[in-house]
């Protein structure tokens, strides 16, 4: 549980409390669940709603912050990293940064800046999903991005640079996500620069959200090289919306030189017209004369020493957008990257059991009839009650328990799931089999993500019990994420096979 309570929530934001409850109930809503409303704007497979995580999920969807999921999103240095990880509960990819406390030493001024920026959800931005706040940590959750920075592949390509119509495409893109900011009431953002625009799986660019998040105490709004840094931030430390559009004249330099040319320097080549001297020479010619003349001259107005001569976010669309040569060829073409598709679902590595044959099939009645057989057997060990712990209270919920196994052996399902949550509610034994039973109860009732909630909660009372991951594919299955289940199946096998040579029953 982070150290933003719940009492702070409730008081200053009722929405943002019911979601906090949404998370603590239903833990699919939060890491998979219905997209945001917003999800016209959203990206590829929808955005999930803004909310709080757990340390416990960070931690296990970045193998305990590995320097081996260290990614280079934003050029930044120790303490403040970014790292790739996967959430364990519905297999997505996510970025996380890391700040120290230091950066943010009141827990509730980390949380309400965070929750304003993840109020917004646009295709044009790397959105930011969420947040967690522990003790020392804070961290933010945001989409991954997989088809690395625009620093990358300007500055460090290995195959190809990226040709002419797709630098116009990031531009206006980047403008794209800087109006929709703006209109949000987001105008701020700090220290623009080709690390912070992503591509993500279709080969489109993005804007990073990590930089709408205000300067933190221990870092700068901008990088230490001064070349870069708005003259008015200079003089008073202060970031304004005309500081962004200077910061997007820098971005508009590398678009057009394919490397770092400070401003002044290209300032100076531009007012003695050897534009062709700051065009990138990988281009060879392949741009249209025309167009590097308009981008040349929207990066001198951004460049303006003046703030109030720059233009604004919108200007720089209206400039940008009648440049758009290639609308029809995809992203990832121009990038020369793969076409994103779907993996098929991973054949199984591990020879299946009859649990597992069954899982694969969605033989539910299968399923049952193993479950009825296996019985308590698997709960050997996972609670040993003192003489004291024998209560009316403990004699009244383990005799719910067996009017649910009754139900469940006589197929009333609905009966079942009533009788084992009176046991579950009651909280002094623990039964990975009860969830186990009552996420194939909720299965047949058709209910999916009740299922994969009650299976998820097997696995947290048993680790490793391959059970808990049979149920979690058969769940996945059931709300169509193929290769999830897919996975998720021969992690189960893999575990049973595990144990049978350890030589422990399944």
């Amino acid at each position: 549980m982070g150290c933003c309570e719940s009492t702070f929530l409730s008081e200053t934001h009722p929405e943002k409390q019911q979601q906090h409850n949404q998370h603590n109930q239903n833990p699919s809503y939060v890491h998979g669940g219905p997209p945001a409303s917003a999800d016209a704007e959203g990206g590829p497979g929808g955005v999930p709603p803004f909310s709080e995580f757990s340390l416990a999920d960070l931690k296990a969807a970045t193998n305990n912050f590995s320097s081996d999921y260290i990614v280079s999103e934003s050029g930044e240095k120790a303490p403040n990293l970014v790292y790739k990880g996967r959430l364990q509960k519905n297999r997505r990819w996510i970025a996380v940064k890391k700040f120290t406390k230091m950066a943010w030493p009141n827990p509730k001024q980390f949380a309400e800046e965070a929750w304003g920026v993840g109020k917004l959800r646009h295709r044009r931005l790397a959105n930011l999903i969420g947040y967690c706040c522990d003790g020392d940590e804070r961290l933010l959750v945001a989409e991954y991005m997989p088809n690395d920075t625009l620093a990358k592949h300007l500055f460090h390509w290995e195959n190809q640079t990226i040709d002419w119509a797709m630098r116009l495409r990031v531009a206006l893109y980047i403008a794209e996500a800087l109006v929709y900011c703006s209109s949000e009431g987001r105008p701020l953002y700090h220290d623009l620069n080709a690390y912070r625009v992503l591509f993500d799986e279709d080969g489109d660019p993005r804007l990073s959200c990590f930089g709408l998040m205000k300067n933190s105490r221990d870092g700068k709004s901008y990088s230490t090289n001064l070349a870069y840094t708005p003259p008015e931030y200079l003089r008073n430390g202060r970031v304004t919306p005309e500081s962004v559009i200077f910061s997007f004249g820098t971005v508009l330099l590398d678009l057009l030189s394919g490397k770092h040319i400070p401003p002044s320097h290209a300032l100076d080549m531009i007012r003695g017209k050897n534009i062709l001297l700051l065009m990138d020479s990988h281009l060879e010619g392949n741009f249209s004369t025309e167009e590097g003349t308009v981008l040349v001259g929207l990066a001198s107005r951004c460049l303006q020493y003046e703030p109030r001569e720059r233009p604004s976010p919108k200007d720089l669309v209206a400039t940008l957008a009648p440049l758009q040569t290639k609308p029809e060829v995809p992203s990832y073409v121009m990038l020369g990257i793969p076409k994103h598709e779907e993996a098929p679902p991973a054949l199984p590595q591990h020879p299946l059991s009859p649990m597992g044959e069954a899982c694969s099939r969605m033989d539910l009645t299968a399923i049952h009839q193993i479950l009825v057989m296996t019985h308590y057997r698997d709960d050997e060990g996972t609670n040993e009650l003192s003489f004291q712990e024998w209560t009316q209270q403990m004699r009244d919920m383990l005799e719910a328990r067996k009017r649910g196994d009754f139900a469940f052996r006589d197929k009333d399902f609905k009966t079942a799931i009533d009788c084992y949550t009176q046991f579950i509610d009651v909280g002094t034994m623990v039964s990975p089999t009860v969830y186990a039973r009552r996420s194939l109860c909720h299965l047949l009732c058709d209910q999916p993500d009740a299922a994969l909630r009650d299976a998820m909660q097997a696995q947290c009372v048993y680790p490793d019990w391959p059970t808990a991951f049979y149920m979690q594919a058969v769940a996945l299955a059931k709300l169509n994420m193929d290769k999830d289940a897919a996975d998720m199946l021969n992690e189960a096998a893999g575990l049973e096979e595990k144990r049978q040579k350890g030589g422990r029953g399944s």
